[in-house]
């Protein structure tokens, strides 16, 4: 065995091929490892771009074993662990080559070939040997696909998306940074990300070298190992520093919580560029020249024990002695996340240096805080928001007050502070509900309420407040009726209804959703006057519920908001600044996965816009990639389609056609492969929450009601809305539970209640479930959640994603896009109830995968 730590380019280059054992897992990262492995690389790009040398990224390791050699001399290697990191690094490869090719830029064609022939094929070889990756039997047409720049590239499943992931992120880098900005991605890609290459002889027991890599019991922590270090230094003081210092600082935060201290304390001192992979590192090269001084050390010791007490504040705003400071350190509690830890350390440390008053470092924080509701409230992109928080304390001018020094550093330039007429469009017209996570949508509610000054506030940490559509998200017929008045001249009324129900005024707090349901607005008046709080009282003062009035209260609801969160130094913006919706609807065509397709309404209906606004943009717009793929909402090409300075010319169903879009004998194309503005949402990493229910999935039901009343609901609304398909549905659900004893159903708690097909224990972790459909009695379908299964072992492997569609896609009726592999496409109930004995079959099926993946006991039974 031998083993060296090389760059990407050294393991790649020369003729050789890396081929992944057929048995092995299908490629398996998400977004989420891909953004991870973002940040690190635009971390990498941003330093060589500030004229810096970065160090190295450490990747990961790779265990190569000899394979046969190829004809012309190829060699190949077997891929035992690491293919998901190789995979990743090629696709990202793949991606920057069609980035480029795409580009108007000087000597774009030949970077793109050069790239295509250094780092992606073996140029002289055909078949399967021309790819220098050769990934497993199932991933192997879609990485092809990709390599091969095929108008099928980018499909559903994993390969796909994480190609779609890194086109997103590179187009939107270079909209910020220019050309320049790719040729720094390049470089990090090809000589910045270190690997260890392990290589095998013939003969050696390649698995026994995984498993002793993988293997290796629980590891010390970054705090860990910095705690042995510093105590090593310490024989004479040691045992006096670990019990005043060390230990109290230990028991006050816990393990993780120091970790995060030991990270902070490096940001603090400027280090904004330290991962928490990499604490002790750093932390050691900054101690090294201290050893042998005991005195020094335990100063070091004395002052991150300081620091630990000022973080415990921020972690439990009630320890914070000054009332303002406390009142706005939990607000920012309240808002989630760690972004703020940063500043807000450095703040409070300034307090504690008697270099800023309490009540300043308070209306920094404010600031703080507006910046961050600000942009959600704009639907401004996060990307960079840590990096941009993790340098501010080294970065801002330290020679002002503190309040006006973070407004300015937060006021500077692509910053993205959105102005007070800039939050009161986003309030008017971006879909709110879509918005940043649940946690923050509701605190944002609250704040609103909270600003009434109500003479009995509302206790919101008891209170079991769900946010509540006022317009429906499902309209009856009572709501067509009204929306039918207020409907422009050729928008129809489910067009304006699209635009409308997920802004912000149509948004209240209610306990009350099962009641609220999507009766006609004068039962919910009656329901909302009741209420404690004042927004829905003032929802119930009104005579209807349409456009003039959902505009009206989100104009209200923008007075409070700019009143509550503070803007930016000035409120001028740069002519020349685009409209940031524009970023988003490039960002939502980049997401569609090839062989799908949207309409003008979705997308305005996405990036708070008018279907005609979207429409103009795109015919005038060069450079826009995938307008062709944007349809009448009859799945037709517009009349008024033009490809801007011809830069394609012909026709875009030629286009749409080679992706693999299906249209019928009369051209239109097939609603099935239609990506509506919730999916394209998805598929840009929002949280979008099941229709019709309170929570994104039953990980998180809301509570309040009781699991017999909310299945009592079900069963009431299914009768009542599916009468000739209730018996047959109610069968297939017991059919379910008796499969096997982790089978069960659960409830969704809102206007239509929901039913949940569950996998595994239900006292068991809600992330750890697994569901393959959620039934929607009133809405009459049945969601395969592709969406969800996606992050679930076993199902978490797209080929087996792919046999559930295959097998749920032979029975009549039921017909699923391959293309929202990654979404939850729908079927009727009524298929449910005429086929229900074949569909038990494919749950049967299911089941068996599920329990194939589970580990036995000691008796060889599977307990779910």
């Amino acid at each position: 065995m031998r083993a060296q730590e090389i760059t990407f380019l050294k393991l790649v280059q020369g003729e050789k091929q890396f081929q992944v054992p057929l048995y092995q897992r299908t490629y398996s990262w998400t977004r989420k490892q891909l953004e991870r492995l973002w940040d690190d690389l635009s971390d990498l790009v941003e330093q060589q771009l500030e004229g810096g040398r970065p160090a190295s990224h450490f990747l990961g390791s790779v265990v190569l074993a000899p394979g046969q050699l190829q004809a012309g001399g190829v060699q190949r290697w077997l891929v035992v662990d690491g293919q998901q990191r190789i995979t990743t690094i090629m696709l990202a490869f793949t991606a920057l080559r069609d980035h480029i090719r795409d580009s108007a830029a000087e000597g774009s064609a030949r970077t793109a070939d050069r790239i295509h022939r250094q780092y992606l094929v073996n140029e002289f070889l055909e078949g399967d040997e021309h790819f220098r990756l050769l990934p497993t039997q199932a991933d192997r047409a879609s990485y092809g696909a990709c390599v091969s720049n095929s108008p099928r590239s980018g499909g559903a499943d994993n390969i796909g998306a994480s190609y779609r992931f890194f086109r997103g992120v590179l187009a939107s880098g270079q909209e910020q940074h220019g050309a320049e900005w790719t040729n720094a991605v390049e470089i990090a890609l090809r000589d910045l990300l270190s690997i260890v290459e392990i290589t095998a002889e013939r003969g050696d027991n390649v698995y026994r070298i995984f498993e002793s890599i993988n293997n290796t019991g629980v590891g010390l922590s970054q705090s860990d190992l910095l705690r042995n270090y510093v105590f090593m230094l310490l024989p004479g003081r040691g045992e006096r520093v670990y019990e005043q210092l060390w230990l109290p600082m230990q028991q006050q935060l816990g393990p993780k919580n120091l970790e995060l201290l030991v990270w902070l304390d490096l940001v603090v001192r400027g280090e904004s560029k330290t991962k928490q992979t990499d604490i002790y590192r750093v932390q050691q090269q900054r101690l090294e020249p201290l050893a042998g001084n005991e005195e020094a050390l335990e100063k070091e010791i004395s002052e991150l024990a300081r620091r630990a007490e000022l973080l415990g504040r921020i972690l439990d705003p009630a320890l914070e002695p000054h009332d303002e400071l406390r009142r706005q350190l939990r607000h920012l509690a309240r808002w989630g996340g760690r972004i703020h830890y940063p500043i807000a350390l450095h703040l409070l440390d300034l307090v504690d240096a008697g270099r800023a008053q309490a009540d300043e470092a308070a209306k920094a924080l404010g600031y703080v805080e507006g910046f961050l509701v600000r942009r959600m409230l704009c639907q401004t992109s996060t990307q960079s928001l840590n990096r941009l928080f993790m340098s501010m304390p080294g970065d801002m001018e330290a020679d002002r007050p503190a309040a006006e020094a973070v407004q300015r550093y937060l006021s500077g330039r692509r910053r993205g502070w959105p102005t007070d007429a800039e939050v009161a469009a986003g309030i008017r017209s971006k879909p709110f509900y879509w918005n940043g996570q649940a946690p923050q949508r509701a605190y944002v509610l609250e704040r609103l309420e909270e600003s009434y000054g109500s003479a009995e506030p509302v206790d919101f940490k008891q209170a079991k407040f769900t946010v509540e559509h006022v317009l429906p998200q499902r309209p009856a017929q009572a709501w067509i009726d009204v929306l039918a008045e207020d409907s422009d001249d050729g928008q129809t009324p489910q067009e304006l209804h699209d635009l409308l129900v997920h802004t912000l005024g149509n948004l209240t707090l209610s306990a009350e959703n099962t009641k609220l349901s999507n009766h006609p607005f004068q039962r919910k008046q009656q329901i909302l006057e009741a209420s404690s709080l004042r927004m829905n009282q003032e929802i119930a003062g009104t005579r209807r519920w349409g456009r003039r009035e959902i505009l009206e209260r989100a104009d209200n609801l923008a007075a409070r908001a700019v009143s509550l969160w503070p803007g930016p130094e000035g409120e001028q913006r740069a002519d020349s600044d685009e409209w940031t919706g524009w970023a988003d609807l490039r960002a939502a065509l980049i997401a569609m996965p090839t062989g799908t397709w949207t309409t003008y309404g979705d997308i305005a209906e996405l990036i708070g816009s008018h279907p005609v606004s979207v429409g103009n943009f795109l015919a005038t717009k060069a450079g826009v990639r995938g307008a062709y793929r944007v349809l009448t909402a009859a799945g037709r090409v517009s009349a008024s389609f033009r490809w801007p300075n011809d830069e394609h010319g012909g026709n875009p169903l030629t286009l749409l056609h080679a992706e693999g879009v299906p249209f019928d004998s009369s051209g239109k194309a097939r609603s099935s492969h239609r990506l509506t503005a919730e999916d394209l949402a998805s598929l840009l990493g929002k949280e979008v929450p099941e229709i019709g229910t309170s929570s994104s999935s039953p990980d998180q039901v809301a509570p309040g009601s009781t699991f017999d009343a909310r299945a009592a609901r079900f069963t009431e609304l299914l009768r009542a809305n599916r009468p000739d398909a209730a018996d047959a549905i109610l069968a297939f659900l017991q059919s379910w539970k008796a499969l096997a004893p982790g089978c069960h159903l659960d409830y969704g708690k809102a206007t239509e209640t929901s039913c949940f097909l569950m996998l595994r224990k239900e006292s068991a972790s809600r992330a750890a479930a697994i569901w393959p459909f959620t039934l929607y009695p009133v809405f009459g379908t049945v969601e395969v959640v592709f969406q969800y299964m996606r992050s679930r072992p076993p199902f978490d492997d797209s080929g087996l994603r792919q046999e559930f569609m295959s097998r749920l896609n032979a029975v009549p009726g039921i017909e699923l896009a391959e293309a929202k592999l990654e979404l939850r496409p729908s079927f009727p109930l009524e298929v449910l109830a005429d086929r229900s004995e074949e569909i038990a079959g494919i749950m049967s099926w299911f089941v068996q995968q599920v329990v194939a993946y589970e580990p036995a006991d000691e008796q060889g039974q599977v307990s779910f």
